[in-house]
């Protein structure tokens, strides 16, 4: 009886440290996160304000704002020769889609 109760005991305060462990691990990664949620608004904002005047830039915003009128989601797939261009309209089409 005595081995089964130390036993019991030894499980509950285990199962405690590891309960305690986790909320420690939750609350040190929750600013990582929020920092890292900054950065990419602050990446974003900086991409569309180079890109603000790219005309593919312009036409993905187009096609975002007429996708979320409609409630479609990327209805037009467009593909561009250069990177930066699609670059470009992908930013617009994702600023259009927000707002």
């Amino acid at each position: 009886m005595k081995t089964n109760f130390k036993r019991s005991v030894g499980t509950m305060a285990l199962m405690a440290g590891f309960g305690a462990s986790g909320a420690a691990v939750q609350a040190s990664a929750a600013p990582l996160l929020q920092e890292q949620n900054r950065n990419r608004t602050q990446n974003s904002n900086q991409n569309n304000q180079y890109y603000s005047k790219n005309k593919n830039y312009q036409q993905g915003i187009r096609d975002g704002h007429a996708d979320r009128a409609n409630n479609k989601d990327h209805s037009k797939k467009r593909h561009f020769k250069k990177n930066e261009d699609q670059n470009a309209y992908e930013a617009g089409y994702q600023q259009g889609h927000r707002n």
